[in-house]
C-alpha cells in the first residue's frame, strides 16, 4: 500500500477554509481514481504549541505507480488546480509506502 498525505498550512481565514474544503474540495479529491481508502481532519493539534497545519488528507493506493497515475489524471489535475481557491496557508504533499507494525 502507498499513502498520499496532504498537509494544509494555517489559512488566513480558517472558517472559510473549512467551509470550502468540506463542501467543495473533498468532493473533487474523492474523484481521484484508484483510491482504496481516504481520511481527513480539519482540526489538527500539535503535541506542544499551535499546529502549523489546519487540515490533513490521506489517500491509500495499491502502489506508488497507482498514486502517480491518479495525480496525473484529469481528476488529479482538477484537485491540484483547486488548491489556490482555498489553501491560502500553502500545502505540503508527501507520500510513502505504508508499513503495518
Amino acid at each position: 500500500m502507498h499513502t498520499l498525505m496532504v498537509l494544509y498550512g494555517q489559512p488566513t481565514d480558517p472558517d472559510q477554509f473549512r467551509e470550502y474544503y468540506q463542501n467543495t474540495h473533498l468532493s473533487i479529491a474523492h474523484k481521484l481514481p484508484g483510491v482504496r481508502a481516504s481520511r481527513h481532519s480539519v482540526n489538527l493539534a500539535a503535541a506542544e504549541g499551535e499546529s502549523p497545519f489546519i487540515a490533513v488528507f490521506e489517500a491509500d493506493f495499491d502502489s506508488a505507480e497507482a498514486m502517480a497515475e491518479a495525480l496525473s489524471s484529469p481528476e488529479g489535475a482538477e484537485a491540484v488546480a483547486d488548491l489556490p481557491n482555498f489553501a491560502t496557508g500553502g500545502v505540503q504533499i508527501v507520500h510513502f509506502a505504508a508499513v503495518v507494525s
